[in-house]
């Protein structure tokens, strides 16, 4: 059973979210996106699991759906938690995915976070004084199969390695505990094989999540699992990640990372960005007005990479895809938002999924369903034949399609 899962987003209680960040209107994108399986993201906050509470039954053992059957979409319980706290002399800014068994288990939690003085209510990604380590201890003292999962790992600012605040390995942030860590999210600005540089990654999953702070930006990373019969649960997914099972896991679906706004090092008020070597030979300092650089992923996996350019054994497979608008904006030559823009994808998406249009149509069904210029560019993506401007210190990369003729057409 083929199940594509975005494990990490955003409801409209997190600052800077969507207000349309609403279940339904969530279940609604997933169906357009093509995806299977989306946590609720931010259960932490007590108004947002009022609503998950009134909106949301019991599907498949510890997956959800909306009361009234409106979707396929499936729902697990979860949420992002930041953890700033001072180890080792140093300030960690650390942001935590959790994924819980149950509606039940996330309101355990909720109490236990709340008896420690965490203020649940001032965001949907809630900021605690907690570490990593003792956030995990909490959370499997009050269920063992609560999944606990590094975000955004690479992320200068908030993220288990991140070059501002972070760790040199799991093993130092979460000690003892490092053996439940199963997987870790390498975010936008990083891909498999940057991550696959680091021989202690080996014995973990690298998950792929949208972090999604609108609907439309759903699925942009995802994760395609294959259930087993009648084990499409919780305890279906646990088993999959805990056991490492790499027959069950297919593959990812990544940004090209370049697009991530961490890729490479710069300073965006002075607009300039660079590769780490000329970091170096600048002593990591912008050579317009001599502040600091904001060191990117990039940067940060060579100070970490123990190995150059190997594949594991038995490696999770990766699929890089342009978002659909993106692709649709490019071939038309305006912008993404553009009213013709959406109108094209709605109208595409009514008729099947993004990710099918990107991933598995064949050439020609495609071009029943696109037309020659969609398709051809559509194809383009798939063989990788982009141009890329990497993004640096907040401001995204472009990555553009490599089409022949640029063209200012109208859409049909």
């Amino acid at each position: 059973m083929k199940i594509i899962a975005d494990l990490h987003i955003h409801s409209k209680y997190s600052r800077g979210c969507s207000r349309g960040l609403e279940l339904p209107v969530i279940a609604q994108w997933c169906q357009r996106k093509g995806i299977d399986l989306v946590t609720t993201g931010d259960c932490t906050h007590p108004k947002w699991l009022e609503s998950i509470k009134e909106s949301l039954t019991e599907a498949e053992p510890g997956f959800y759906q909306l009361k009234d059957k409106s979707s396929k979409t499936r729902f697990i319980i979860g949420t992002e938690i930041s953890c700033i706290y001072k180890q080792g002399d140093k300030c960690r800014r650390i942001h935590i995915v959790l994924l819980f068994p149950s509606i039940e288990a996330a309101e355990k939690v909720n109490q236990a976070l709340i008896a420690r003085g965490c203020n649940l209510k001032s965001d949907g990604r809630p900021i605690i004084g907690l570490s990593a380590k003792e956030l995990a201890k909490l959370c499997w003292e009050t269920d063992e199969k609560i999944l606990v999962i590094p975000a955004h790992a690479w992320t200068p600012w908030f993220s288990i390695f991140g070059s501002k605040s972070g760790f040199d390995s799991i093993e130092e942030c979460f000690e003892e505990l490092s053996d439940k860590i199963y997987a870790i999210e390498t975010g936008l600005s990083s891909d498999p094989p940057m991550n696959w540089r680091l021989s202690q990654l080996d014995k973990i999953f690298l998950v792929s999540n949208s972090d999604a702070h609108s609907p439309a930006n759903l699925g942009r990373e995802a994760n395609v699992f294959d259930f087993p019969k009648n084990k499409f649960s919780y305890d279906g997914l646990l088993r999959i990640l805990s056991e490492r099972d790499k027959k069950s896991f297919l593959y990812t679906i990544e940004f090209f990372p370049e697009e991530g706004k961490y890729h490479i090092d710069g300073h965006a008020d002075c607009g300039f960005s660079c590769l780490p070597a000329e970091s170096i030979k600048n002593n990591n300092r912008c050579p317009k007005c001599g502040k600091s650089l904001i060191l990117g992923v990039l940067n940060r996996v060579n100070a970490l990479a123990d190995r150059e350019n190997v594949q594991p054994e038995n490696f999770v497979a990766y699929k890089n895809i342009i978002p659909l608008q993106e692709i649709i904006a490019t071939v038309y030559g305006v912008g993404k938002q553009s009213k013709k823009v959406i109108q094209k994808y709605l109208e595409l998406t009514d008729k099947t999924n993004e990710f099918s249009i990107l991933l598995d149509v064949d050439k020609i069904e495609l071009n029943k369903l696109a037309g020659p210029e969609l398709t051809t560019a559509i194809m383009k993506m798939r063989r990788g034949e982009v141009t890329i401007a990497a993004g640096y210190d907040g401001i995204y990369g472009k990555i553009e399609l490599k089409l022949d003729k640029p063209k200012q057409n109208k859409l049909i």
